[in-house]
């Protein structure tokens, strides 16, 4: 007892720093296994793994994208206005037919109200007008009277087909949508698939405006829409955005059947009084030819002795010289009675005719 009283506070020393060696041993294996606690760091299968779900939701981002893009294509085709005229300032290949024509559009500046004097300065193109309707077409030959623009009228789209065999030389046609035997829709599809027309511009007539009526109009290559009753404003338009093509294409035509030197020469050099004689030809024998053909089929053969002895005249005195040659030549097949020559005698007077009205008409609006 003696000894432990002795050794007390050693013992008591002792064990204190025991319990302070193991108190520190327990801090230090603590910190060693906190060190030791694993790091998830991923392994290579991981890796591998976790790329193949990556690139998965790359894929699907990139699917549901391509989707919205589609779905935004669908709404802007839907979009777009049915029955949409408009042309761009080059070639024309929007028509779904086999030929698309080689035409332009130029754009119509600012302009004020037009009037009839305005059509002037498209003289000298011509007009192929396919209305079956004798009142529409009385209007639009009167929109244009004393303009120089030669108005060549069909019936139905037949007729106009046949007028374009014989005669393309038109700026542009003035396709009424319904007709009788052949309709618009049916010509123009015609018309377009034929290369060789390829110049003339295609403009629809109809009171009918609906979608549906619209849309065949493009779909058969009409160029543009003008509504029933037909007024000056739109069609000055459409003659300034399309009239330049044919002028572009060939040069100026130069006048072959009017010597204007010599009917000057006969009236004195007096170009007022000159221009009256040629205004009174137009009045009294631009529809001469069908007039001939009445007589000649009614029997009245003095009667187209006379009309042709005139016209000779007439044309000698404006210098006419080739239609006064025709027109001899035809007075006496006929009186000779020879049918064969008057017959191909006739064909010659009318072509002859018609291209002397039109330098006629060209000369007097300059």
């Amino acid at each position: 007892m003696d000894i432990l009283a002795k050794y007390q506070n050693e013992l008591l020393a002792a064990v204190a720093i025991i319990i302070l060696l193991f108190i520190y041993f327990l801090i230090k294996k603590g910190k060693t296994q906190k060190k030791e606690l694993p790091s998830f760091e991923e392994t290579p299968k991981e890796k591998e793994e976790n790329k193949q779900e990556e690139n998965k939701y790359k894929e699907k981002q990139e699917a549901d994208q391509q989707i919205d893009e589609d779905q935004k294509q669908e709404v802007l085709l839907d979009g777009k206005e049915e029955g949409d005229f408009g042309i761009e300032e080059e070639s024309v290949e929007s028509s779904t037919t086999e030929s698309t024509g080689k035409f332009t559009k130029r754009e119509v500046p600012p302009h004020g109200k037009i009037n009839k004097d305005d059509f002037k300065e498209f003289s000298g193109q011509r007009i192929l007008l396919a209305e079956d309707n004798i009142i529409n077409q009385k209007v639009i030959t009167g929109l244009l009277a004393q303009s120089g623009i030669e108005v060549v009228i069909a019936n139905d789209g037949v007729e106009a087909l046949e007028i374009l065999e014989k005669d393309d030389n038109f700026i542009l046609i003035l396709m009424d949508a319904h007709m009788p035997r052949m309709d618009g829709f049916e010509a123009t599809k015609a018309i377009r698939k034929n290369p060789q027309y390829d110049h003339i511009v295609v403009i629809a007539l109809s009171g009918d405006t609906a979608a549906d009526d619209v849309r065949k109009m493009k779909e058969a290559g009409m160029s543009e829409h003008l509504e029933k009753p037909l007024k000056m404003d739109p069609l000055y338009d459409v003659l300034y955005a399309y009239g330049h093509n044919q002028k572009e294409r060939s040069a100026p035509q130069e006048l072959t059947h009017l010597n204007i030197e010599e009917g000057l020469e006969i009236s004195g050099y007096d170009e007022e009084f000159y221009n009256e004689i040629l205004h009174e030809f137009l009045n009294s024998y631009e529809n001469s030819a069908s007039q001939l053909v009445s007589h000649i089929k009614k029997g009245a053969l003095e009667n187209a002795d006379q009309l042709l002895l005139d016209i000779i005249g007439v044309s000698a005195n404006i210098g006419a010289q080739e239609l006064k040659s025709t027109a001899s030549k035809l007075k006496s097949a006929l009186k000779e009675n020879n049918k064969e020559e008057a017959s191909k005698l006739f064909i010659t007077f009318q072509k002859n005719l018609s291209a002397l009205i039109q330098e006629i008409k060209s000369y007097l609006v300059k």
